[in-house]
């Protein structure tokens, strides 16, 4: 499967690719609007950062606790609860007067529902498509989060001007209703991918299983903690640039959607392997500019750049996919979606506390150099093996016998 007419006339896709992009929007435009009132309502970089990242750090309890539900619930009706769930509580956001503790309460209420939903919907993708597509339709659907996040910021930008805060919060709760009815209505039920009640103790022992060897934690890693550093420095656009925080993010999703393009359908299949270290180095190396303090237009080329660094992720979980037993992919997948939201949430904290310290510009500096410093230490691991015979497009995840992961 090489084209995106291919995929969209696959049965199902186009109904879970419109749940993923109304929930996408939503997101982007209830977080920017919660970012804008909790910096207004305090003046804090750390709290605004953390108002908008900070349900990410609830994604290592469900991580833990909560995962093997991913393969253990009906997709369709795991998937239309979660946006419900959102769009209510996105929309108890939007009270007026409510405390600051309630607001981050919800915020951690969000993100512990939201560990299941990654797994539900990448491990239902997984299922739809056949072995050789995984890789262009996860491009397709990171293209829409592209898209959902220029036209979101952008759109936001304008609804928290004209609507205010609030009023921009009850349009994100609306989107969310949206998701939640594509997937409802356009989504056919499907039993659970795996037998068994979702549990602790299934979560921790699946868990135990794909974390077991040194060649998937090093691919695991490297999906988590270059990207989550660079969120952190994306988390600072409000108080480094609080009048073009919008139009920085925008420009980052048009970045991400850029790269996603080139690497999900131009790149050849035998060079997408070798390419993940050297965008994960793009996606950092671009932020040290920030060390100057630099005027905005070149921030705004700056971030562009990095972003097209995100296609490392497509790479990376090909080969997760090609490593794991079909009946744990959404597990797995859900790992790596709960364990890279949890450093982007641990990495919002760690550079909301720097910038309390230094400057919003430093603190960017500061989580671009670990960025960098990260993935080269966990370079020569991510190189594919000569002879392993896992290459993009041929998935082994329909071997049950397979114990091992990629990512």
């Amino acid at each position: 499967m090489r084209t995106y007419r291919e995929l969209l006339r696959t049965p199902e896709f186009t109904p879970l690719f419109l749940a993923v992009s109304a929930q996408v929007a939503a997101v982007t435009v209830s977080g920017l609007a919660l970012g804008v009132l909790v910096y207004a309502a305090t003046g804090s970089p750390l709290l605004a950062a953390l108002s908008m990242f900070g349900s990410s750090l609830a994604q290592v309890i469900g991580a833990a606790a909560l995962l093997s539900a991913a393969d253990r619930l009906p997709p369709r009706a795991a998937m239309t609860g979660v946006a419900l769930v959102f769009c209510v509580g996105t929309a108890a956001l939007a009270v007026p007067g409510l405390p600051l503790p309630g607001v981050f309460a919800i915020i951690l209420g969000l993100g512990l529902v939201g560990s299941v939903g990654g797994g539900v919907r990448y491990g239902l993708l997984n299922e739809i498509l056949p072995a050789d597509g995984y890789l262009l339709g996860r491009s397709l659907v990171n293209m829409s989060v592209g898209i959902m996040q220029v036209c979101g910021f952008a759109a936001g930008g304008v609804l928290v001007s004209a609507l205010s805060p609030r009023g921009t919060l009850l349009a994100g709760a609306a989107l969310y209703l949206v998701a939640a009815g594509a997937a409802r209505f356009g989504l056919s039920a499907r039993a659970p991918r795996a037998s068994g009640r979702p549990s602790v103790a299934a979560t921790w022992r699946s868990n135990a299983r794909l974390w077991s060897s040194a060649p998937r934690r090093r691919v695991y890693l490297a999906l988590w903690v270059p990207n989550g550093l660079i969120v952190g420095c994306e988390s600072l656009f409000v108080p480094f640039a609080p009048e073009q925080a919008g139009t920085l993010f925008a420009f980052a999703a048009f970045g991400m959607l850029a790269g996603d393009v080139l690497v999900g359908r131009f790149v050849p299949a035998r060079w997408q392997a070798r390419l993940g270290t050297a965008l994960l180095l793009l996606l950092a190396a671009p932020y040290l500019v920030f060390a100057v303090d630099p005027p905005v237009p070149l921030a705004v080329a700056a971030v562009t750049v990095a972003s097209i660094g995100y296609a490392a992720s497509l790479v990376l979980q090909q080969r997760l996919m090609d490593l794991t037993p079909a009946e744990m992919s959404g597990h797995a997948l859900g790992l790596h979606s709960s364990g890279m939201i949890t450093m982007q949430g641990v990495a919002a904290a760690l550079a909301g506390t720097l910038a309390q310290h230094t400057s919003p510009g430093t603190a960017i500096t500061v989580m671009a150099g670990a960025s960098v410093t990260v993935t080269l230490a966990l370079a020569r691991g991510l190189l594919p093996r000569p002879g392993s015979g896992a290459s993009p497009g041929h998935s082994m995840t329909r071997s049950p016998a397979d114990e091992s992961i990629k990512s």
